[in-house]
C-alpha cells in the first residue's frame, strides 16, 4: 500500500515537472527569444543567463529529448532561471524568500479552520434541528459560498480603508528589522491577520457541513446506540464514538481540499499584497514574467503533492481499515 501510494505521487510530480517543460514551448514563436529581446532592452544579457534562459523555455538547435535531459540537470540543481522582472535576480532566491509566507499563512489556517469547523459540526451534528445547529447550518452554507477573492476584498475595505484598523499590505512594518523580538512578531501578525480571516472565513463553512452531516449519520448507528444503551455518558459516546469515526472522512477531505485553500490563499496574498508566492505570481503575471510564472507553478503543484501525500498517509494511520486492504 506504502509502495503503491509513494509511486502514484512520483508519477504526479514527473507530470507536473513535464507539463512545466511542455507549456512554453507549446507557444507560437520562440518565447524564449522574446525574452532575450526584454533583456536586452534593459541591460546586457550573458552568455550564462542566455544559456539558463533557452535551456528552461526551449533551444531551436536541439532536440526536445535533448532540451529536457538539460532541463532536468537545471532543476537538479535547483537552476530556475533569472527574473525578467527583478533581474539579474535568480528566481529560485525570489521563491525561497515569499514560500516561508504562504506556508506558514497556509499551514495556520488551514489547521485553524479544520479545528473550528470540526469542532463546531460535533455539536451541531449532535443535536440536529436544535436552535444551535438551525443557526450554525445556514451560515456555514453562507460561508461556504462566499469566493476568497472576495471576502479578501471586504474585509480590506472595511477594516483597512473604511475603518483602517488593520494595514493594508506587506507582511510586516517596514520600518522594522525582521528577527525574532516582540515587536517584529506583533507587527507579522497584525499584517496577516486579515490574510488568515479570509482564509479561515471562506474555508470554515465546508469543514463545519462535512463533520454535522456525518455525525448526522454516525449517531444514528447501531454501535453508538449500543454505547448508550450500556449507560455510558452523552459526552463520551459522542467524542469516543460518534465524532472519532465521523472525523475520518474529515481527515480525507483535508487532502482533497489543500490545492483549493492554496489557490484561496494566492488570491488572497494578490489583494494584500502579502509578501507570499501569491503576491509573486501575482507580480509576474503582471510583468509577463515567464521564468518566475512556470518556476511558482512547479513549486505550487508540488508543495501541493506533498501537502497530500502526508494528509493521506495520516488517514492510512487513523483508518486501520485501509491498512488491512493493503
Amino acid at each position: 500500500m506504502l509502495l503503491r501510494r509513494v509511486g502514484f505521487y512520483l508519477g504526479t510530480a514527473a507530470v507536473a515537472i513535464t507539463l512545466n517543460f511542455v507549456i512554453p514551448r507549446l507557444m507560437p514563436g520562440d518565447p524564449a527569444s522574446v525574452i532575450l529581446n526584454k533583456l536586452a532592452q534593459q541591460s546586457q544579457v550573458t552568455p550564462a543567463t542566455e544559456k539558463s534562459i533557452r535551456a528552461l523555455f526551449g533551444v531551436p538547435d536541439e532536440g526536445l529529448w535533448q532540451q529536457y535531459l538539460h532541463y532536468l540537470a537545471q532543476l537538479a540543481h535547483g537552476d530556475l532561471g533569472v527574473s525578467i522582472a527583478y533581474f539579474p535576480q535568480p528566481v529560485s532566491e525570489m521563491i525561497g524568500s515569499g514560500l516561508p509566507w504562504t506556508l506558514g499563512l497556509v499551514s495556520l489556517t488551514t489547521v485553524l479552520a479544520f479545528l473550528l469547523g470540526t469542532g463546531i459540526g460535533i455539536v451541531s451534528g449532535a443535536r440536529p434541528g436544535s436552535r444551535f445547529d438551525s443557526v450554525t447550518a445556514p451560515l456555514a452554507t453562507f460561508l461556504g459560498s462566499m469566493p476568497y477573492f472576495w471576502v479578501a476584498t471586504m474585509l480590506l475595505l472595511l477594516l483597512s480603508v473604511t475603518v483602517p484598523v488593520f494595514p493594508s499590505q506587506n507582511g510586516y512594518d517596514l520600518g522594522l528589522d525582521p528577527g525574532f523580538t516582540p515587536a517584529f512578531i506583533g507587527s507579522v501578525i497584525e499584517h496577516g491577520f486579515l490574510p488568515a480571516v479570509t482564509i479561515i472565513v471562506s474555508s470554515v463553512g465546508g469543514w463545519l457541513l462535512g463533520m454535522r452531516n456525518m455525525m448526522i449519520t454516525t449517531v444514528a448507528e447501531d454501535y453508538v446506540t449500543l454505547a448508550e444503551a450500556k449507560g455510558l455518558s452523552r459526552r463520551r459516546v459522542l467524542l469516543a464514538y460518534a465524532a472519532r469515526n465521523a472525523m475520518l472522512p474529515q481527515i480525507a477531505g483535508l487532502a482533497i481540499s489543500i490545492g483549493t485553500v492554496v489557490g484561496g490563499s494566492l488570491l488572497a496574498e494578490a489583494v494584500f499584497a502579502y509578501p507570499g508566492v501569491g503576491y509573486l505570481f501575482y507580480q509576474a503575471v503582471v510583468n509577463l514574467d515567464y521564468p518566475l510564472m512556470q518556476a511558482l507553478f512547479l513549486t505550487i503543484s508540488l508543495s501541493v503533492l506533498l501537502a497530500n501525500f502526508i494528509a493521506d498517509s495520516v488517514y492510512v494511520l487513523l483508518d486501520p481499515r485501509t491498512r488491512e486492504d493493503a
